[in-house]
């Protein structure tokens, strides 16, 4: 079962106890790329890796063999939407970890000698995504649906800018958002609540944080502004020369935040159509019959207020006219009429199956209780789960279906 608490100064926990003798744990900041301003871009990401380069109590070595020396793995990515700092170990070091994850997220010092370093790392892995087009052209599309929005950035940023930041410009990023009751800390494994309350507690009392500045009282939560300024996106067709042999396509549109009612069915939806499984249909109408494509998927991200779907692919390119026949006929197939009981029935047991697997990833499990935490303030068991998809109907998916995959509602980009 899963318990929560909340500390004196705002952070919050959240903890799933586990059979297993390893401890899944990590922080949370609900501080991500659209939650950077003007002249920012890129810095959430950047604060990410900055977190591993000294503390007030440690340098960069010793954060590196803190954990690898007990044979525990440390890690951290950023999102759009919130960065993530997460820990496995071996249960008789969690607290070795917890002490770490709070220290380096709490009292991290961004040191500019660090900074100067870091940044031509960061540099790299974005000239590596550049040199990536079936990678790259997920951030591009995103970019052009959420265009003039804080979403409709590159997570990573741009070298010229990031080669700019110094020490108090990251400082100031994280006064801002890096604060206690911003984040999460999440747990799962078996270590009683108590224990992990215990030992937080007693980081804050002997490591406690400085008083918040007037820089960042008084902050609204920007998702509430960018709610209002996310607009519709009209259909489009762009096409960029990239000189590749492979073309590389993208089609989508804008979609349901997690918050919406109707997300749950557009997942199920989306598994059916370019999920996973090899049975998917986008996979059976464009590389089993056809032998059209290599890969061919749909995706479905989720922020709190908006979302976004997309089918991509890879091909020829002499074939990515037929290819998106293909793709709009198997949409076609689900906007015309709803699905059979047997068809609704059939989704519906894939995606519990799929569901039910995923649960034997603890890493993934804790993430996502975390994620959900964050942002809604609740958890959900799989057994929830299962019942909400067994709720959906025919009626429901064929709604959303018209809302989201008519010709007119989508947008296109190519790469070749």
């Amino acid at each position: 079962m899963t318990e929560t608490h909340i500390f004196s100064n705002g952070m919050r926990l959240v903890c799933c106890p586990s059979a297993t003798d390893v401890v899944y744990c990590g922080i949370c900041v609900d501080a991500g790329t659209r939650h950077e301003q003007p002249g920012e871009e890129g810095i959430a990401h950047f604060v990410e890796h900055l977190s591993f380069k000294g503390t007030e109590r440690r340098r960069s070595w010793h954060i590196i063999n803190r954990m690898e020396a007990v044979g525990g793995d440390l890690n951290a990515f950023t999102g759009k939407d919130a960065t993530f700092y997460h820990c496995s170990v071996l249960r008789d070091h969690f607290a070795r970890a917890l002490d770490l994850l709070l220290d380096i997220v709490l009292h991290s010092t961004y040191p500019q000698h660090e900074m100067d370093k870091e940044v031509e790392v960061v540099c790299d892995e974005i000239e590596s995504y550049n040199d990536t087009p079936s990678e790259l052209i997920f951030d591009e599309f995103e970019n052009i649906i959420f265009r003039n929005t804080p979403l409709g950035h590159s997570i990573l940023g741009e070298a010229k800018l990031l080669r700019q930041l110094k020490s108090d410009d990251v400082r100031r990023f994280t006064q801002r958002l890096y604060r206690p009751e911003r984040m999460v800390l999440f747990v799962m494994g078996n270590v009683p609540p108590q224990r992990i309350i215990r030992l937080t507690e007693g980081f804050f009392r002997k490591y406690p944080l400085a008083p918040t500045s007037a820089l960042t009282t008084g902050q609204s939560s920007s998702r509430q502004v960018l709610s209002d300024a996310l607009q519709p996106t009209a259909p489009r067709f762009f096409e960029v020369r990239k000189q590749t042999n492979q073309a590389h396509v993208m089609m989508g549109c804008e979609a349901f935040g997690s918050s919406d009612p109707r997300s749950l069915a557009l997942r199920l939806l989306n598994n059916m159509l370019g999920g996973p499984g090899m049975n998917s249909r986008f996979n059976l109408a464009l590389r089993e019959r056809c032998g059209l494509v290599y890969t061919v998927e749909s995706n479905y991200t989720a922020y709190t207020d908006t979302g976004l779907w997309t089918v991509y692919f890879g091909c020829d390119p002499h074939d990515v006219e037929r290819c998106r026949r293909l793709v709009m006929k198997e949409l076609r197939r689900l906007t015309d009429a709803p699905l059979s009981a047997a068809q609704l029935a059939a989704a519906k047991r894939q995606f519990i199956g799929q569901i039910g697997l995923s649960y034997d990833s603890f890493e993934s499990v804790a993430i996502g209780m975390a994620r959900r935490y964050l942002h809604h303030g609740t958890t959900i068991t799989p057994e929830q789960r299962y019942e909400q998809i067994e709720a959906l109907t025919s009626e429901l998916l064929h709604q959303v279906a018209q809302a989201l995959f008519l010709p007119e509602k989508l947008t296109t980009l190519v790469y070749r």
